[in-house]
């Protein structure tokens, strides 16, 4: 059994340290805004993966993933999300270089930032329902294998966002100059249009 374990775990931390729309936001954040709100963005990412375990958990993430008409809905409404977040970021990269001063700090709740891109993931759902059983060792029930895989993915990626905000702390100096924010404010606005188109293109 800690064989398999070790073996998901090794799973979950390479589909983890993929670069995606949460690692998009996570930079953003941290650098305009300093570790704290990294580390609070980070938080409601994790948060956001406890949501979609404890729906797995219930058995709605199966409905969702079975479900054309609700995946296409949530995707639709997480790739809106992305894309709105990615216009403001290029706004703010527009109205620093007009001013001749810093780009301003992205707004609202980091947490809630965090939360809200992951939850509004059909991914999840579908890696959760489909990819995450099968890693769940033989012997335990299902549901307590699940928790468990769920709650190590969680951990994983909260050790892993937490590590990488830290490091973009070390070098905030740089990124605190306001030549470099607005190009990163571009960068990360194309990125997180680029994903939700990308996320919007994707099929069931």
């Amino acid at each position: 059994m800690f064989v398999q374990f070790f073996a998901a775990a090794g799973v979950l931390a390479v589909l983890t340290v993929v670069p995606g729309p949460d690692m998009a936001v996570v930079t953003k954040r941290a650098v305009s805004c300093g570790w704290r709100d990294g580390l609070r963005t980070a938080a409601g990412i994790t948060t956001g993966l406890l949501v979609w375990g404890v729906l797995t958990l219930v058995g709605l993430a199966a409905v969702l993933a079975a479900s054309a008409v609700a995946y296409t809905v949530v995707k639709l409404a997480g790739a809106a999300y992305l894309v709105v977040l990615g216009v403001q970021s290029l706004l703010r990269s527009r109205r620093g270089h007009a001013t001749g001063a810093p780009a301003a700090a992205p707004a609202g709740n980091a947490w809630r930032t965090g939360l809200v891109s992951n939850v509004f993931n059909p991914k999840i759902a579908v890696f959760y329902t489909g990819l995450l059983p099968t890693l769940a060792p033989a012997g335990l029930s299902p549901h307590l294998g699940m928790a468990i895989l769920v709650l190590l993915h969680a951990s994983i990626t909260a050790v892993y966002l937490a590590g990488y905000v830290m490091l973009l702390a070390k070098a905030r100096g740089f990124f605190e100059r306001p030549a470099v924010q607005r190009v990163l404010d571009r960068v990360t606005g194309v990125v997180l249009i680029g994903f939700g188109v990308k996320v919007a293109a994707t099929r069931h």
